[in-house]
């Protein structure tokens, strides 16, 4: 892949996280709203296509991402609750993302799963 078009997918993908973290500072649900669109996903999907052309392998990756999204939703159930009960943030961070590998971990092992009755 030339670095030019990788630098861009980069610039690309950065300024959708720092687009969506400065939305945020002025209006919550809209910065949300930008976070949560799965554009990251489209990209990645449409770059794998236009790499390798292969629809059977763009079936499987989106396969793998929707058992992947579930895991994610740990953190966002996780986090406001220790928040909400006084945990100070980096800790609350802290356990939130501890729980939300232990999610990856037991989504991965069913992905793979997966895979194996497909």
């Amino acid at each position: 892949m030339a670095w030019m078009q990788l630098f861009g997918r980069l610039l690309l993908s950065g300024g959708l996280v720092v687009g969506a973290s400065e939305v945020a500072k002025k209006h919550d649900v809209y910065g949300a709203l930008i976070a949560s669109l799965p554009i990251i996903s489209i990209l990645a999907i449409v770059w794998l296509y236009v790499d390798t052309g292969d629809a059977q392998k763009i079936s499987q990756f989106s396969m793998d991402i929707f058992w992947l999204v579930l895991p994610s939703l740990v953190l966002f159930v996780s986090l406001p609750l220790f928040l909400n009960r006084g945990i100070d943030f980096w800790p609350a961070l802290l356990a939130s993302s501890a729980l939300t590998i232990l999610a990856y971990a037991i989504g991965l092992k069913l992905a793979n799963g997966v895979h194996s009755l497909v």
